[in-house]
């Protein structure tokens, strides 16, 4: 009899070695690597259903000769905010990773789209591997789904899974979740490297071999990223993380990779006691609280996606204190603020002795470098105790030498402001010509323009 083959996965980044290391080459992790019985060839055939293509001996043809059969066929989930971060519905045929912390609303929002499909006449299979049939039954009674074609699987068992399908034959699948099912041709517990990596695999050969467009829940790590091995996120067609910051009821849904459509997109859920409610106009809902004409609040215009965003920018500047003064970033880049902090000090405006904190109210984040006059101008609110009017709004970068530069897409952002009742802007110079009429527009080339336009 043949000997079994054994390789030594890390549990850090699923690096596989014929023999144990001491250390990861791959990723550096120390005792990481852990002997596994390599994955056993899959012979059971791929379930039936689906009406999709079948997985046969594949053929070089010339590229304008390949099928293309109906070409990219999207469902529409109904849920208008998913449709928007999918890039317009779910591609049939597609596998998507769903991340999110426990709790944030991932099976509720998974639910609400299988129930959408349902009312439309679509088989839809809901496979539950971390909660029992009743559990989950109990939730969509509280959500109000009641979908005659919304089947569900309580099953950890990926085969059995597959046997299923022969009988409901669906159009959309949702597996919950990939770190808890589990399969046959391949050792180790749930969870493992190898059976994270052997359940997604077999996803997606049954996604795209039957043409079923297929959800993967994914937990989070303490870090904040998808527990697994990094080959995960390669695998699937579109990875999106479902956040909230535990204290508001909204929930932030964004794209981090989408290989049918734009990466970056956000979508806005509020959590409420009917379940999940879409937040379509974001901008008002995230200025809903905002205290006008308070010191060191300012809004400005970013760019997610394809969407313009409004948002608070709110900082916070401490008395001098004669210790190591503190520097607080939640939601924006905190390289970037210590450079605003150095650049404001050229300016006479010195904050190298006071603590800071700056912060995108709502739970945003905003990378992206057209938040660091909105930044400047907060920081500089909260140190004179200066309040902007409340109809004014900024954007712009601010280079090392203090100068303005322009930032992509100007003439969205600043519509989105007019819509909003914002009638003074404060932004790049090259950007002062995609200003919508009826809206004052000053456009500075230095941060020190900036300052003196805003607080003089």
């Amino acid at each position: 009899m043949a000997k079994d083959k054994s390789v030594h996965v890390c549990q850090a980044c699923g690096f596989n070695s014929t023999k144990w290391l001491g250390r990861c080459p791959e990723c550096g992790a120390w005792d990481s690597l852990v002997e596994q019985r390599a994955p056993t060839a899959n012979s059971r055939p791929l379930p039936s259903g689906g009406g999709g293509r079948a997985l046969g001996v594949a053929v070089p043809v010339p590229i304008r000769a390949a099928d293309t059969g109906e070409g990219e066929v999207r469902l529409r989930t109904g849920v208008g905010e998913l449709d928007r971060v999918l890039g317009g519905g779910l591609v049939t045929g597609s596998l998507t990773l769903l991340g999110g912390d426990p709790g944030v609303g991932k099976s509720t929002l998974l639910l609400t789209v299988l129930d959408r499909f349902s009312r439309r006449g679509l088989p839809t299979l809901y496979v539950s591997a971390e909660e029992s049939a009743r559990q989950v039954r109990l939730r969509a009674e509280r959500l109000g789904i009641q979908g005659d074609t919304l089947f569900l699987l309580a099953e950890t068992e990926l085969d059995r899974v597959f046997d299923a399908l022969d009988q409901v034959k669906p159009r959309a699948l949702v597996l919950d979740s990939v770190q808890t099912l589990t399969s046959r041709s391949a050792e180790g517990v749930p969870g493992s490297i190898l059976q994270v990596r052997e359940v997604a695999t077999r996803a997606m050969q049954v996604a795209k071999g039957l043409d079923i467009a297929t959800f993967l829940v994914g937990h989070i790590t303490k870090d904040g990223g998808l527990a697994g091995p990094k080959t995960l996120e390669h695998l699937v067609d579109a990875v999106l993380y479902f956040e909230g910051d535990g204290m508001s009821p909204l929930r932030v849904l964004r794209s981090h990779k989408n290989r049918f459509g734009a990466t970056g997109e956000l979508g806005f859920f509020e959590m409420r006691d009917v379940g999940l409610v879409e937040v379509p106009d974001a901008s008002a809902r995230l200025l809903a609280e905002r205290v006008a004409e308070a010191p060191g609040t300012v809004v400005t215009s970013a760019m997610e996606g394809s969407r313009p965003l409004l948002a608070e920018v709110q900082a916070l500047v401490g008395r001098p204190t004669p210790s190591t003064p503190g520097r607080t970033s939640l939601g924006l880049d905190k390289g970037r603020l210590s450079m605003l902090i150095a650049v404001l000090g050229k300016l006479g405006q010195h904050l190298h002795d006071r603590d800071v904190f700056v912060s995108a109210a709502g739970g945003l984040r905003l990378p992206e470098p057209a938040a660091d006059l909105a930044i400047a101008a907060a920081l500089v609110g909260s140190l004179r105790d200066r309040a902007l009017p409340p109809d004014t709004l900024v954007f712009g970068e601010v280079g090392l030498v203090g100068e303005v530069r322009g930032v992509a897409h100007p003439g969205p952002r600043l519509a989105e402001a007019a819509r909003h009742g914002f009638r003074r802007v404060v932004i790049p110079a090259a950007a002062a010509e995609a200003a919508p009429e009826g809206v004052e527009v000053i456009g500075v080339r230095t941060l020190k323009e900036a300052l003196v336009a805003l607080f003089s």
